[in-house]
């Protein structure tokens, strides 16, 4: 045990050392824009796994609800800084505004396309290591889930509606916040599916109440001021970088920043996927899909318009627009798949693939053709476990009204 708690105190350590080398530059000197993405891209990295740990550690002290609004805010933060700098930018110089949806698709596209992949394919591996798998080699989703599974589905079908109209407007986010707090609620009346502590905030969990808290305080506030100190100069140097060597600006922010920010998350859910924790994973990680597609696309066009100083709208051009259009539409095909209340290896590898390939084609007939083909594979999956859709409904109700979940029903 006490080698097991020195090694979750030097991962600790280690990764707080992460930040340092930003900081012992950001004051002062100006180093290269390849040093400057690589220095400020690791403190970010370093700062998101922090603020994940204290995100878990602060559950032990606040209720079901409201930690689970806590950590909706406070995990998508990485996320959010970047996104938020580029809205603010955009107000004032249109070069912006096309930025603006790069880092939260790829962010979204990241997470389905490589976390859920890697949840289910780890998970896959754990629960058959324990002899815990079922005989159809299917990892099966928690009745509990039928409530983030409809969520999801609803934020998803509303978000078809901003490539359409070409605009993410104020109103746009009232509703994506309005979900996200029908889903917290909703949440909270549900049964819970407890995580259990892993790494560095188990040994930190064992701490006196007092000192736990001071734990996780100091280290959202260290996160959180890493983050500050980092997202102007990783994000303007990722645009240096991209006019100096002739790469898309674009493509740097939708795949180099999300892989900052979200690696962290994604490292630590497939962690406890490994150690057999699968339901706990694949709780956390859809529930980080829907605290992405309303939380963070709804920051957008209020930040836009607090920095224009007054209430508009944010444009969508083309090229975001056929981004927010394939994002969504991977998005309802995830829905589509973990709506049948079974997750297997197969869909897993699909939904890697298919995101893989978009990496090597990035054309926009490849991007419409994508689109397209996760609109066919929604459909033909949504018929195809047509009773499995209609009992997950029947979860949800169930599970909105507190009523009991009885083997019939599931």
């Amino acid at each position: 045990m006490q080698r097991i708690n020195k090694l979750h105190i030097a991962l600790l350590a280690g990764t707080v050392l992460l930040t340092v080398p930003w900081l012992s530059v950001a004051f002062g000197t100006h180093p290269s824009a390849v040093a400057t993405v690589l220095l400020s891209g690791l403190a970010i990295l370093g700062a998101a796994f922090l603020i994940s740990w204290s995100a878990e550690l602060a559950q032990f002290d606040v209720s079901r609800s409201l930690a689970m609004a806590l950590l909706a805010l406070i995990a998508v933060l990485p996320e959010y800084a970047v996104d938020i700098y580029l809205a603010w930018k955009a107000a004032h110089h249109p070069e912006y505004i096309p930025l603006v949806a790069a880092n939260m698709t790829g962010a979204n596209r990241l997470l389905v396309g490589i976390g859920w992949s890697g949840v289910v394919f780890l998970g896959w591996l754990a629960l058959r290591r324990q002899g815990k798998l079922p005989s159809s080699g299917q990892i099966p989703i928690e009745p509990v889930l039928a409530i983030e599974v409809t969520v999801l589905t609803v934020a998803t079908l509303y978000s078809l509606l901003l490539p359409l109209k070409a605009t993410i407007t104020v109103w746009d986010a009232v509703i994506f916040v309005l979900i996200f707090a029908g889903y917290v609620w909703l949440a909270g009346r549900a049964p819970h599916i407890e995580p259990e502590p892993a790494g560095p905030v188990a040994t930190l969990a064992e701490l006196p109440k007092g000192w736990r808290r001071v734990a996780y305080v100091l280290m959202f506030l260290y996160s959180g001021f890493i983050i500050l100190v980092a997202t102007e100069p990783f994000t303007e140097g990722l645009i240096h970088l991209g006019k100096s060597f002739g790469i898309s600006e674009f493509l740097l922010i939708q795949w180099i920043a999300p892989l900052a920010s979200e690696s962290p998350e994604m490292i630590i859910l497939c962690y406890f996927a490994l150690r057999g924790h699968v339901a706990s994973a694949m709780s956390a990680i859809i529930s980080s899909k829907i605290n992405q597609w309303t939380l963070l696309i709804g920051s957008l066009p209020v930040i836009y318009s607090i920095s224009a100083g007054h209430v508009s709208f944010l444009p969508l051009e083309p090229r975001p627009r056929e981004e927010v259009l394939l994002t969504a539409a991977q998005s309802l095909f995830a829905c589509a798949v973990i709506a049948n209340r079974f997750f297997s290896r197969l869909e897993a590898l699909l939904l890697f693939v298919l995101f893989a390939t978009q990496l090597l084609i990035p054309s926009i007939a490849a991007r419409y053709a994508f689109t397209i083909l996760y609109f066919v594979l929604a459909v033909v999956w949504m018929f195809a476990y047509r009773r499995e859709v209609t009992v997950n409904l029947n979860l949800f109700y169930r599970l909105a009204k507190r009523l009991p979940v009885s083997e019939e029903v599931t």
